[in-house]
């Protein structure tokens, strides 16, 4: 045994046996198994203000159940690159810069020589792998024992489905949804589970940290037919939603949300079939995730491992006039995080105080009896673990492309690049529907969530993104056959 992994199992029997006097102390390091949803909102956790309807999860509710459920989890970044860079570094948005899709990870100098979570844990002596859709663009700097990339499923014949996944331009575009033409058997995010289940029945004589990201419910919510079949149209709730919700928004607000797209789905009639496609492709991934805890719960391991599930941000389906991810509402920020932690947790516990994805680093290691890095922007929800009812500093922090977001319990406060903000009361507006940043008697409040948020001067410019529409737009280099046509001409 390593000197690294000797402390570390030391450290860690010492953690679990402070634990409030929970367990007896271990003399056994505790494994973690990390998944990871693209694009999973919370719908499914069966709060009546974001959704009332039905949402067939069986084996995530299941999950919630066995352990910590946090109702107000919030990403650092409301899209998939930024998110997993912030969580898997411990670095905030803010700080690194790498706050929107399409930017280069690695020109970031604040990520530079900085450990990962996955690079702390294999330098601890773990068995590391990764199945999926997990870093999106950050490199950990770990040469993985198991891995396995994540794959789109493939438009199926006479795509789009939908009639309306057209581009201006007539190219098919990812936002379509319906009946793949694939055996499930076939599907990446099955083979994904698959892979992350053949690592539980291995033989470990090392913890293990296994990560496992699943790539539905992202567009295209393209699933076997039976998942369609589980949600009638005549069932389908929509959620709540008010006609002219961006008159109050700022300008730099209004120019994240798709409008266009909101106008199509609409126009052809098609609100309840986008929406059961999101919730099938959500049904599909329960149903890989239910076949991974089973392996679990089946193996020698049950009782020694960490379960953590985490979506890397929200998605809206039709509030606000949005059908994407990529704003700084409720709907885009709120995230999925439950975790079951042998010794530590007890089941049916849901905390309602406002965490961020950030805190996962902090936590793992603080569980695991590691030396804290001393870069970690988030804090350890070890005291919430133990009681949800335990204090914590207040404000969760959001970041999109330089604008930020901080959610209390209680109120959302929102300031874009150019310094225009939003404010909402969420104990009268649960929907952020009446933006307050103007009343007069609720400049109180305004401030001191203005004084929650870094100062402006102290936010590092984001990274020049390749999406149009970003504060430092870098648009894409034309391709050379474009390029010789050009000349041509």
């Amino acid at each position: 045994m390593s000197v690294g992994l000797l402390k570390h199992v030391v450290v860690s029997a010492a953690v679990l046996a402070l634990s409030a006097g929970i367990v007896e102390a271990s003399d056994k390091p505790m494994n973690v198994l990390l998944l990871i949803v693209d694009d999973l909102n919370t719908w499914l956790l069966e709060e009546p203000t974001r959704y009332s309807g039905r949402v067939v999860a069986p084996n995530i509710q299941r999950l919630a159940k066995q352990g910590v459920l946090f109702h107000n989890a919030y990403t650092a970044s409301p899209v998939c690159s930024p998110s997993r860079t912030a969580f898997l570094s411990g670095v905030a948005p803010w700080k690194s810069g790498v706050s929107r899709n399409g930017v280069k990870v690695g020109d970031s100098k604040v990520l530079q020589g900085i450990p990962s979570l996955f690079k702390t844990f294999q330098d601890q002596g773990y068995w590391v792998a990764s199945f999926g859709k997990v870093t999106h663009g950050y490199d950990t700097g770990v040469n993985y024992e198991a891995s396995m990339n994540h794959k789109r499923t493939p438009p199926p014949p006479g795509a789009p489905l939908n009639g309306i996944a057209r581009s201006a331009g007539g190219n098919l575009t990812e936002r379509d949804w319906g009946a793949t033409h694939l055996d499930e058997n076939a599907m990446s995010d099955k083979r994904l589970a698959d892979a992350a289940i053949e690592s539980l029945h291995r033989e470990h004589d090392t913890p293990f940290f296994i990560a496992c990201g699943l790539f539905h419910p992202h567009y295209p919510w393209y699933v076997p037919q039976k998942y369609l079949d589980m949600y009638s149209l005549d069932e389908i709730e929509l959620p709540p939603m008010r006609d002219g919700d961006l008159k109050d928004v700022p300008a730099y607000g209004q120019k994240l949300v798709n409008l266009g797209w909101d106008e199509k789905v609409k126009e052809n009639g098609l609100v309840k079939e986008a929406i059961r496609g999101y919730l099938a492709s959500v049904t599909f991934s329960d149903t890989h995730v239910g076949r991974v805890l089973d392996a679990l719960d089946d193996s020698p391991h049950r009782d020694n491992t960490i379960v953590i599930l985490i979506s890397d941000h929200g998605f809206h389906l039709g509030e606000k006039q949005n059908w994407t991810k990529g704003t700084l509402w409720e709907e885009a920020t709120d995230s999925v995080m439950m975790w079951r932690v042998p010794g530590v947790t007890q089941p049916n516990q849901v905390c309602k105080r406002p965490v961020s994805l950030l805190d996962l680093y902090p936590t793992l290691v603080d569980l695991n009896g590691i030396d804290k890095p001393c870069h970690l922007d988030g804090q350890t929800l070890l005291p919430l673990l133990k009681d949800v009812t335990a204090s914590r500093p207040p404000g969760a922090i959001t970041v999109y492309d330089g604008h930020m977001s901080v959610r209390t319990e209680t109120a959302r406060f929102i300031r874009y690049w150019d310094g225009t903000t939003e404010l909402y009361d969420l104990t009268s507006d649960p929907h952020e529907w009446t933006n307050q940043t103007g009343n007069p008697q609720f400049a109180a409040l305004k401030a001191n969530l203005a004084g929650l948020l870094p100062p402006q001067e102290e936010i590092v410019e984001p990274l020049p993104s390749r999406q149009a529409g970003a504060v430092n737009s870098t648009p894409r280099k034309p391709k050379p056959e474009n390029r010789n046509r050009e000349s041509r001409k």
